[in-house]
């Protein structure tokens, strides 16, 4: 079992940049790869970026690719995710998610554990 709290969301002005974190709980943390997906009202949810349970691989989604970073802290299991240059496309929740793939793909139904969400807004 693992828990997830997002944080680290609010309202920005477009070219900002914001730093969300992931703070997990539970055993074995260090083993599950870990992702970030976010949703608009109304649209799918989108995938964003992941990173391995050793934090040596990470993807990134085509579409934010160069102005987002994903990195984590396996000791203080903590995830964070970096968005530089926010655009007002990029309003959304955001959700961290817990994967037993190691090395977690892009789709979200490998992702067992989800946290509650951060809301970024991105204004104009």
């Amino acid at each position: 079992q693992v828990q997830l709290v997002e944080s680290g969301g609010g309202l920005v002005q477009a070219g900002d940049s914001l730093t969300l974190s992931c703070s997990a709980s539970g055993r074995f943390v260090d083993i599950y790869g870990m992702g970030w997906f976010r949703q608009a009202p109304g649209q799918e949810r989108e995938f964003v970026a992941s990173v391995s349970a050793s934090g040596t691989n990470t993807v990134y989604t085509d579409s934010m690719k160069g102005r987002v970073t994903v990195s984590r802290d396996n000791a203080k299991k903590t995830v964070l995710l970096r968005i530089d240059n926010l655009k007002p496309e990029d309003t959304a929740t955001y959700y961290c998610a817990a994967s037993a793939v190691r090395n977690p793909p892009k789709t979200y139904r490998h992702y067992a554990y989800w946290g509650q969400g951060t809301q970024v807004t991105v204004s104009t």
